[in-house]
């Protein structure tokens, strides 16, 4: 069932556990994530950035086919569809598709103009029945084309932020997009728990969740996490599985060029990826 990511997140929280956020990049990415979710029971936040969406064909495309996705194929758990670091522009135009969440990434901003700036988005947000989540101290690394310099991020500025009314808020802590650097120093977890501490308990967001330890994982949950984004995974699970079927030769036997062939191995591959995150969070059977 379609949702905002409110009441999942704010369980999650209590629960001790995090809802991953699994991005979509096609139909197979998006059927893959919300039918692995109803096999595991668990709630489910699709993600999407702009450049994502653009390759779909618009928001409005994106929004239609979860919607459709989830009421054809009888989904149960709850599933929000979600904008990811999301312009200004971004936003208004998933407010309109549709999209039942929203992130405004206002991070590369001054600190007041992202306030100025989120304060308005959580009014339209509102407006809509919309969940809304902002981000102070950028995320290192690109993301379709956004890109951020890794700022640790400010635990006042953070208290500020939430202040305004956000359901849950993106605090860099050290976590990068894409793949992890062999030198890379691990979260700053001091920081982590001065702003759970001084944020009032709200939902915190884990952006660039491949790759991080799995104790390192479990301990930002402990220190109130409960959403984690999943991206770059999914896309190396379906890049090495579609390179093993066309290496293997399959794509050249009993019409194995068939795109419902050809293109099966990977959507196999995100779905034990998704799988295996559900677990690694504790979502398996929250929903």
């Amino acid at each position: 069932m379609i949702v905002n990511a409110k009441q999942m997140l704010e369980t999650a929280v209590k629960g001790k556990y995090a809802v991953a956020q699994i991005n979509i990049n096609n139909l197979e990415w998006a059927k893959a994530a919300i039918t692995t979710a109803q096999e595991q029971k668990s709630p489910l936040i699709v993600g999407v950035t702009g450049g994502a969406a653009r390759y779909m064909g618009s928001f409005n495309v994106v929004a239609a086919m979860v919607k459709a996705l989830d009421r054809d194929l009888g989904i149960t758990v709850p599933v929000a569809i979600h904008l990811d670091h999301g312009s200004y522009e971004e936003c208004l135009a998933c407010i309109e598709a549709g999209f039942t969440s929203i992130m405004f990434d206002g991070s590369h901003f001054p600190f007041e103009e992202n306030m100025k700036k989120t304060s308005e988005m959580i009014s339209l947000a509102r407006k809509n029945g919309m969940t809304i989540e902002a981000e102070v101290g950028a995320i290192g690394g690109e993301e379709d084309g956004v890109v951020g310099s890794g700022d640790i991020a400010d635990p006042e500025e953070c208290r500020k932020i939430a202040a305004l009314g956000v359901d849950f808020l993106a605090a860099g802590i050290g976590n990068i997009h894409g793949s992890y650097p062999a030198d890379w120093p691990g979260l700053d977890f001091d920081v982590l728990e001065q702003v759970s501490k001084v944020t009032g308990g709200i939902p915190l967001v884990l952006h660039g969740g491949t790759g991080i330890e799995e104790d390192m994982i479990k301990k930002a949950i402990s220190l109130g996490v409960a959403k984690i984004n999943v991206n770059t995974e999914c896309q190396l699970a379906f890049a090495a599985a579609t390179r093993e079927y066309i290496e293997a030769g399959l794509d050249k036997k009993d019409k194995g060029f068939d795109p419902r062939k050809l293109l099966a191995p990977g959507a196999a591959a995100i779905k034990k990826a998704v799988k295996d995150k559900f677990e690694l969070f504790g979502s398996v059977g929250k929903a």
